[in-house]
């Protein structure tokens, strides 16, 4: 099993920058791929970017690409979203997934609680 705990949420401005961040404790956190996904009222959840378990590769949903960094941290068992230049639509619940297939949109097995991110425009 794999118990994953998100933190960093919070209210912001349209342009403003946000890091969340994920612990992750459990099984072998360097073993496994590690994804964002983010789920906006009355919409389903929905991928957001995700890294490989070495932190070598990285694959992003289109909407993000280019304003959205993920990254990981294997002797601190974390994986981090550094979102730049928010928007409005980004507003929504982010949860952090275990084990995403590789160059994937799809969801892993384990999930978060989630932390909201509210983007006023």
């Amino acid at each position: 099993q794999v118990q994953l705990v998100e933190s960093g949420g919070g209210l912001v401005q349209a342009g403003d920058s946000l890091r969340l961040s994920c612990a992750a404790s459990g099984r072998t956190f360097s073993s496994y791929n590690m994804g964002w996904f983010r789920q906006a009222p009355g919409k389903e959840r929905a991928f957001v970017a995700a890294i490989s378990w070495s932190g070598t590769s990285t694959w992003y949903a289109d909407s993000v690409k280019g304003r959205f960094t993920i990254s990981r941290d294997n002797a601190k068992n974390t994986v981090y979203l550094e979102m730049n230049s928010l928007k409005h639509e980004d507003t929504a619940v982010y949860y952090c997934n275990s084990n995403p297939p590789a160059w994937t949109m799809r969801r892993g097995d384990y999930w978060g609680q989630g932390t909201q991110v509210t983007v006023s425009s």
